[in-house]
Order: C-alpha cells, then structure tokens, then sequence
C-alpha cells in the first residue's frame, strides 16, 4: 500500500472548485507513477489544503472493506480547514487501520495548542454503526506538518549540531518528544530514530536553511507515528502475538529526502512491514470471464458471492484494462441485475455487449463493486481479449471518458484531489 498525505496545497476558491469537479494535479501525478506498477487509488479525503490519498494493489481489493473517511477542522476554533486533520479507516483483511493526515498550528510558542488539537482531532468520530474510534483501531497512523520545534537551543547551536550530523543533542528538546513523555494519550505512539536532518525551513529549491529576514530555527515539523492497540506488537520478526487476531508491524526505513526543493519543507517517507494472520481469507465475490471474449460478439461473466453479501441492484461488474488508476477508470460496465441471463443456486450470469469490447484486444480485468460497500469485493484473473478481425476505427475511451458510455453510469462518490509534504 502507498499512503501519501500533502499539506499546504493550492486551496485557493477557484482551484478548490475545479479540483471537486476533476482529478487535481497531485492525484493525477500519483495514479499515473503508480498504475503501471500495478496500485489503484483506493480513497481518498480532502480538507481545503490537506490531502489524503491510499493505493494498493489489485490484489488486496477484496479484502479491504469497510472504507470511510472524515476532516476534522481545528482553524479559527474550528470553523476553517486551514489546520486540522483528515483520515481514512478501513478493514484489511479483518484488522481495523486508521491513517491521519494532519497539519498543526505553528510557531514554537503554540505547543499545547498543537496537543489540544489533536486531541480533538482523534475524539472524531466516523459515520456508521460499530466503527471504532481512531485510538481503538488496531493500527493507527499518525503523521502530516506536526509543527512541533526544538525548544530552548538557540540557532547557531542547533545548525552547528545539524551541520556535524551530532541530531542526537536535539532529540531531548524536541517538543514532540518531550511530549511523548509526559502526556499520556502520546506515551503509546511509536516513532523511528531522527537520523535525518531536521525538514523545516529550507529557501525553494535548495537545501540551505532560512536565509530570510525571520531566520527559522530548524526543526522536525514533518513526522510518521504510529500506535498499536493494547501493545500487541512482537519485536521478533515473524513471530506473531499470542493473541489470535492480532498483527505485527516493523519499520524498515524512515527518512527525509533532500533533493525535493518544491516547498520550504522535505518531504519525510517511512516504510513498513505489516503482518497478520487474515481474519478474512475469502472474497465476497468470485468471478470470471466466460469462454472466448473479443469484440465480434456478445461476452459473458460468470460471478458467485456468498451467502453474507449484501448484494443491491445497483451492483455493477466492471472490465478494466491491467493499469487501470481508480474504480472509475473501466472500459465499460454491465449492472448485475438489468443484464442478468442466467441463474442457479451456485452462480450468476451477466452478458456485455460486443460493441463496446475493446477491438484492439489485451489483457484485461473484471471487478464487481459493491454498492452497498461502496468498495470493489471481487476481482478476476487477468484475461486475453483477442483482437477484432474486423478494421479498427476507435480504440479505448481516454483517461475521464470511461463513464460516459452508458446513460446510467455507475459513479461512485469518491472525490480526489493536491503540496507540500508526502507522507508514509
């Protein structure tokens, strides 16, 4: 999974708007680097200038249920999104994650300002039945702009220490982990040692620090925690709790990276080996292409689900081609019920028609959305279509066509959106 948060992105009115309506540059960024390799966006959740994007591979998609998201605004006491947090929850394999994006008030004076935000940033709560609290999630993740500084060293004490890569002399100061040490709702959130150089505040496009009349003092502003419920972490690899559904997580690398001059901040990435034994092993939905498929007839799906499905008539099975960038991006559709031809106790099946099967052929995917879930609960193996033998006029739809095909298309309500810092 790839779970990338920005601050500081361009909110101003016009481009908030335009960025509603289409994909804004960022996420268009990230589905075009991350499609080939194989990951869709699978959510995301914007907050004026705060943006929250998940990807994962195709293959966990049948596992991961239960999306919802939500912003917390803490700006002007509460009224405006220029500071807060915005999260994405879901069930992975039946553990429960949470993933909190936030951007905390600055300057060094506002430290218990930066803690009684986000204090009321995790009292959130998301819509729906029995979705636990951010703080009762297995896995929670905690990372954005944190604001928090280095506290009593002066300048030229904390740029020589940084200058002789000596950032140890600056750990017991930093106010997020003194923090850490005295409030109890942080004691159990984990972070990885500060062996990079402090992220915040570099002139655009260089790695010097403030050469500006204001002259920041260097800091850690930009940060990735993370907190296991009830401890049940394990620090041998491999070996999992005793408790039965618990997981395992271990970070392999966490670090800034320099050569990214578009901000006054680095951007900070950390990586994670998560493990856990699957308390959901199958998909809701199984399905899979019929016979031989091109665009000379009409093709069929074959699809079963199990007997705990919520299924609805606005169930819809997609075909996608291998790089497909979100649940929006098919070809073309067919609704579960509307093209219905056959039925037994075991399995159903769809028809689509030949006219909108690709001509040019390749090799393809099925999805069955959930309309109910709101999430993609089966996906087939990759299949060939075979070439049309007939001339070929038009080929595939391009990228924001795809849902223009039919006049009942089959959105879903996922809005994406755009930087300062990426996080995770």
């Amino acid at each position: 999974m790839y779970v990338i948060g920005l601050q500081e992105v361009n909110s101003k009115i016009t481009t908030f708007l335009s960025d509603l309506a289409f994909d804004d540059p960022w996420s268009i960024f990230f589905m075009t680097v991350l499609s080939p390799l194989g990951y869709m966006k699978l959510s995301s959740v914007r907050m004026q200038g705060l943006l929250l994007l998940i990807f994962v591979k195709h293959v966990h998609l049948p596992f991961i249920r239960d999306i919802h998201t939500h912003y917390t605004r803490t700006g002007l006491y509460g009224y405006w999104g220029n500071k807060g947090g915005v999260s994405i929850r879901l069930s992975l394999f039946g553990h429960t994650i949470c993933f909190m994006n936030c951007h905390l008030p600055a300057h060094i004076e506002n430290t218990e300002q930066r803690l009684d935000d986000f204090e009321k940033i995790l009292e959130m709560q998301f819509e729906g039945e029995g979705i636990p609290s951010p703080l009762d999630h297995e896995l929670l993740f905690w990372f954005g702009d944190l604001n928090f500084r280095i506290a009593d060293y002066g300048i030229h004490f904390v740029r020589e220490s940084i200058n002789n890569r000596r950032f140890s002399l600056l750990w017991e100061k930093d106010q997020l982990n003194m923090a850490k040490k005295k409030e109890a709702f942080l004691k159990e959130f984990k972070e990885g040692p500060l062996l990079f150089k402090p992220t915040y505040k570099f002139d655009l496009y260089s790695d010097v620090y403030d050469t500006s009349e204001k002259k920041r003092k260097p800091a850690w502003t930009d940060r990735i925690l993370w907190k296991v419920k009830n401890n049940s972490e394990t620090s041998k690899e491999g070996e999992f709790p005793e408790e039965e559904n618990s997981i395992s997580i271990s970070l392999t690398n966490y670090f800034s990276h320099m050569s990214y001059g578009i901000s006054d901040h680095k951007p900070v990435t950390g990586t994670f080996k998560l493990e856990m034994k699957p308390l959901v092993s199958d998909p809701l939905v199984t399905l899979n292409a019929e016979g031989e498929w091109s665009a000379e007839h009409d093709v069929l799906i074959r699809y079963s689900a199990g007997p705990e499905f919520p299924s609805s008539a606005w169930d819809w099975i997609g075909l996608f081609q291998m790089n497909f960038r979100h649940v929006k991006d098919y070809v073309t559709y067919a609704w579960v019920e509307d093209d219905e031809i056959a039925s037994n106790r075991d399995s159903k099946q769809v028809y689509m028609s030949g006219s909108e099967i690709p001509k040019m052929g390749g090799e393809f995917l099925l999805c069955y959305y959930s309309n109910n879930l709101q999430s993609i609960v089966g996906i087939s193996e990759p299949f060939q279509i075979q070439p049309s033998q007939t001339p070929v006029e038009k080929d595939l739809p391009g990228e924001g066509s795809s849902w223009l095909q039919k006049p009942d298309n089959p959105g879903s309500g996922d809005s994406v959106e755009s930087p300062k810092n990426s996080e995770l």
